[in-house]
C-alpha cells in the first residue's frame, strides 16, 4: 500500500494501539540510543505503531521492532490461572529526537 492511500488513524485508535509506555531500567538504558518501548495493542501492526507514535510524539520513527510475551501460568488462591499475553513494541528514533514520558500528552 503506498503512502498516498493511508488513511490517517483517529486520535482514539491510536490510543487503542498504543497502550502504555515501558518504563524500566532496560528501556532507560535503551532510550540512550533513541529506542523507546511501548505497551501496544496485541492486534497492532507495526505500521499502525509507527504511525501512532509519529503522530502522538510528533517524531520521526525509523524502525518498529514489536515483541509477543505470552501470559505466564499462574496460581490464584490455590487454583491454575493463566495472564494474559502482552505485546511490545521498541521504536527507534531517528538521531537527535525524543520523547519525554514526564508530560502529559
Amino acid at each position: 500500500m503506498t503512502a498516498a492511500l493511508k488513511k490517517p488513524l483517529a486520535k482514539e485508535a491510536m490510543y487503542e494501539i498504543i497502550r502504555a509506555p515501558l518504563i524500566t531500567e532496560k528501556m532507560t538504558i535503551l532510550s540512550e540510543r533513541n529506542q523507546f518501548g511501548f505497551r501496544v495493542s496485541i492486534g497492532a501492526t507495526k505500521p499502525q505503531i509507527a504511525a501512532a507514535v509519529e503522530s502522538l510524539f510528533n517524531v520521526k520513527v525509523l524502525a518498529v521492532n514489536t515483541i509477543l510475551q505470552k501470559g505466564k501460568t499462574k496460581r490464584f488462591r490455590g487454583r491454575p490461572g493463566v495472564r494474559s499475553d502482552i505485546k511490545k513494541a521498541i521504536v527507534t528514533l531517528a538521531p537527535g529526537q525524543t520523547i519525554d514520558f514526564t508530560t502529559g500528552l
